[in-house]
């Protein structure tokens, strides 16, 4: 495991439903996790900044007080991650919790398994907040024997530097940071070459082949990269 995972990490949740509050409490105890549960909204803001966590997930309708005005309050003084957990899928709700400074919004029900992928995508990144709230950029992201160095786009296995080409840098970070996601051909074209895709555009297969061969992962049964039948490309963090 990377160093950030074998690290006890705090987590701090703020969740007003018993039974699912319990549910993650226990399910994120079971996997290494120190959990803080906290039911009322009032008192949330004065804990987590008494404690400072490593992540905050934090429910948006809340009593006492909302996860908004947590989320604002804490902001300043609070360096670690903060998670959005809700059952609001109103576009307005997730955009002004980015912009007052939530690192990631996830829309209830999900899977505890997925949320966890989810925090610990978080946990894995070495950026941080400045005392003003402002994100600094993020440095890099580390799976077990990978590590990408996202300033200076290079690669290391196993503290051994890989060479790949700029487009496949972009396009295995661009996969690293949604892993446990499945990215189809469309957005990954989109997004690291900036068109659409036509269909028939086998540039992204050719380098998700280079990407196995150069970071070791058997092309005839990929273990890293894996191909998703009929949706696109999945990177498994567990398994690097």
């Amino acid at each position: 495991m990377s160093e950030s995972e074998n690290t006890v990490h705090h987590i701090i949740l703020v969740e007003d439903d018993p039974k699912l509050g319990q549910l993650l409490e226990q399910y994120f105890s079971s996997q290494g996790f120190t959990v803080t549960l906290e039911a009322n909204g009032a008192l949330a803001a004065s804990l987590i900044q008494q404690q400072q966590p490593a992540l905050v997930i934090l429910d948006l309708m809340l009593p006492g007080k909302d996860g908004l005005t947590i989320c604002r309050e804490i902001r300043s003084q609070f360096t670690g991650k903060i998670l959005f957990l809700t059952a609001s899928d109103d576009d307005i709700d997730q955009v002004a919790a980015l912009e007052i400074g939530a690192d990631d919004f996830v829309v209830k029900p999900i899977q505890p398994r997925v949320l966890l992928a989810r925090v610990r995508m978080l946990l894995r990144r070495t950026s941080s907040n400045t005392p003003d709230g402002k994100q600094r950029p993020l440095k890099e992201l580390s799976f077990n024997a990978l590590r990408l160095d996202i300033l200076l786009k290079h690669c290391y296995l196993n503290e051994q530097r890989i060479d790949l080409t700029p487009g496949e840098f972009d396009l295995l970070l661009l996969l690293a940071e949604h892993a446990e996601q499945v990215l189809s051909r469309e957005e990954l074209v989109k997004k690291t070459r900036g068109i659409d895709y036509d269909g028939q555009d086998r540039t992204i297969d050719n380098k998700i082949a280079s990407l196995r061969k150069k970071l070791g992962d058997n092309p005839s049964l990929p273990q890293k990269i894996i191909t998703v039948r009929g949706k696109g490309y999945l990177f498994v963090p567990d398994n690097w």
